[in-house]
C-alpha cells in the first residue's frame, strides 16, 4: 500500500510538472505530494532533509548555471550566433544543419540543456525562417541534442550533476571518459537526421519575406570571456574542491554586476531567471522519489543491474536507465538509480547509467522536461512537432545512440581506468 501511495505521489507531480495546470509551476504540486511523503511515513523528516541537503549543491548549481545563461542571452550571445550560423549555412539547409548541431552540441555543453532549448531553439526557427528553408531538421537537431549531447561535462545536465557527485571521478576526469559518447551519439544523430529530413534537406529554399537590412550584431567579447573563464573555472575548480556551482555563481556574478550598472536588467528580474520555483520543485522531486526508494524499488530495481562493468554490463545499465527514463522521467529516473546501484558502485556503471537518462529521453516526450519545453516552444513559434516524426526519430536514435555511446565509454574505461 505505501509502495502505491509513493507511485501516485510521484506520477501527479510528473503530471503536473508535464501538463503545467493553469500554468502553475511544477512546485505547487510536488511541495504538498513531498510534504504527504513525509506526514504518510514514506520518507522521515530526516531522511527527507538528509535527501534536501545532498541535493542542496547541485541545485545551487542548477540556478546559477540557469542564470548565466540568461545574462548570456541579454548580453546578445544568442542573436550573435544565430547570424553566425546564417553565415556558416550560406543559404544551404544541409550547412544550417551542420551548424546547428556544432552550435547545440556546444551549447548543451557548456551552459546545459535549458539553454539549448529556451535560448538556441527560437534563435534557430528564426534563422531557418529567414533563409526560407524547412525548419522541422533543425528543431528536431535542439531537441535531440538537448539530451543526447549533454554527456559531456558534469555542468551540461542536471542529471550530470548528480552522476558526477556519485561517480568518485574528478572534472577532468569525467570529461575524458565521456567525450568519446558524446562525439559517438553526435555523429549517430546527425546521420539519422540527415536520412530521415533527406527530402526537406535537399528542398530549394523558399524566398523569405521581404525585411530591411538588418546589421549584423558584434561579437558579444564580454560575454564570450566571462563563459570561457567560467569553463575553464569548472575544470581548474574540480581537483581543489571547489563546487562547480561556485565557479557558475561567480560567473553570473560578473555579468549580473555588469547587466545592472548598464540597466539591461532588475534584481526581480535576475531572481526570476534563476528559477527558484523549479529549484524547489527539483528538492521536493528527491524527497518524493526517496519515498520511492524507501519502500523497496530501488532494491528491486538494483537486482536487474550488472556489478562488474565491461561490456555487457554497461549496455544492460544503460537500457535499463533509458527505459526507467521514459517511464518516471530522467530526473527522478537518475535518483532512483543511483540509490539502485549504491555508494560503492563502479565509476564506468554509474556514467553507463548516465549515458541511459541522457539519450533516452528522445523515445519519448515524456523522457525528459526538457523535451516538453521544447515541444512547446516549437509550438509557439508555428513549428509544432508530429508525434509521429518524433517516436520514428527516436526509435532510431535511441538504440543506435545507446550502443554507439557504451561502447565508447568501454573503450574509454579501458584506457582511463579507475
Amino acid at each position: 500500500m505505501s509502495l502505491l501511495l509513493a507511485v501516485a505521489l510521484l506520477a501527479a507531480v510528473l503530471a503536473a510538472a508535464t501538463l503545467r495546470p493553469f500554468g502553475l509551476p511544477e512546485a505547487v504540486v510536488a511541495v504538498p505530494a513531498a510534504l504527504v511523503a513525509v506526514v504518510a511515513g514514506l520518507v522521515t523528516p530526516a531522511g527527507a532533509w538528509t535527501e534536501i541537503g545532498e541535493l542542496a549543491p547541485t541545485v545551487g548549481f542548477l540556478a546559477a548555471i540557469l542564470l548565466l545563461g540568461h545574462l548570456a542571452d541579454a548580453e546578445g550571445v544568442f542573436r550573435w550566433l544565430g547570424a553566425r550560423l546564417a553565415t556558416a549555412s550560406a543559404g544551404s539547409a544541409r550547412r544550417l544543419l551542420v551548424a546547428v548541431f556544432a552550435a547545440a552540441a556546444g551549447t548543451t555543453a557548456v551552459l546545459s540543456l535549458d539553454a539549448t532549448v529556451v535560448l538556441l531553439t527560437p534563435v534557430v526557427l528564426a534563422t531557418a525562417a529567414r533563409l526560407g528553408v524547412a525548419s522541422r531538421p533543425h528543431s528536431f537537431a535542439c531537441a535531440h541534442l538537448s539530451n543526447s549531447a549533454s554527456g559531456l561535462l558534469p555542468v551540461s545536465n542536471l542529471t550530470n550533476l548528480l552522476a558526477f557527485s556519485a561517480s568518485g571521478v574528478g572534472f577532468l576526469t569525467f570529461a575524458g571518459l565521456m567525450v568519446g559518447p558524446w562525439v559517438a551519439v553526435i555523429v549517430v544523430e546527425y546521420l539519422v537526421l540527415r536520412w530521415v529530413f533527406r527530402r526537406d534537406l535537399a528542398a530549394a529554399p523558399e524566398p523569405a519575406p521581404a525585411d530591411p537590412a538588418v546589421p549584423t550584431p558584434a561579437a558579444p567579447v564580454v560575454a564570450l570571456s566571462v563563459l570561457g573563464l567560467t569553463l575553464a573555472g569548472f575544470a581548474l575548480a574540480s581537483p581543489l574542491g571547489v563546487e562547480p556551482g561556485w565557479v557558475a555563481a561567480a560567473g553570473a556574478a560578473v555579468l549580473a554586476v555588469r547587466a545592472l550598472v548598464r540597466r539591461k536588467t532588475g534584481p526581480l528580474r535576475l531572481v526570476a531567471a534563476a528559477s527558484p520555483g523549479f529549484c524547489l520543485f527539483v528538492l521536493a522531486l528527491g524527497v518524493v522519489v526517496a519515498g520511492i526508494g524507501a519502500q523497496g524499488l530501488s532494491g528491486w530495481i538494483g537486482a536487474l543491474l550488472p556489478a562488474t562493468p565491461d561490456l555487457t554490463g554497461l549496455l544492460v545499465t544503460a537500457a535499463v536507465a533509458a527505459v526507467l527514463a521514459n517511464l518516471v522521467n530522467n530526473l527522478p529516473a537518475t535518483l532512483v538509480l543511483l540509490t539502485a546501484l549504491g555508494p560503492a558502485a563502479h565509476p564506468g556503471l554509474v556514467l553507463a547509467m548516465l549515458l541511459g537518462v541522457n539519450i533516452g529521453p528522445n523515445l519519448t516526450y515524456a523522457g525528459s522536461l526538457a523535451t516538453l519545453l521544447w515541444r512547446r516552444i516549437a509550438t509557439g513559434y508555428g513549428d509544432p512537432p508530429r508525434l509521429g516524426t518524433f517516436l520514428r526519430l527516436g526509435a532510431l536514435t535511441v538504440p543506435l545512440g545507446l550502443l554507439a555511446a557504451t561502447t565508447a565509454l568501454w573503450a574509454a574505461l579501458a584506457v582511463l581506468p579507475r
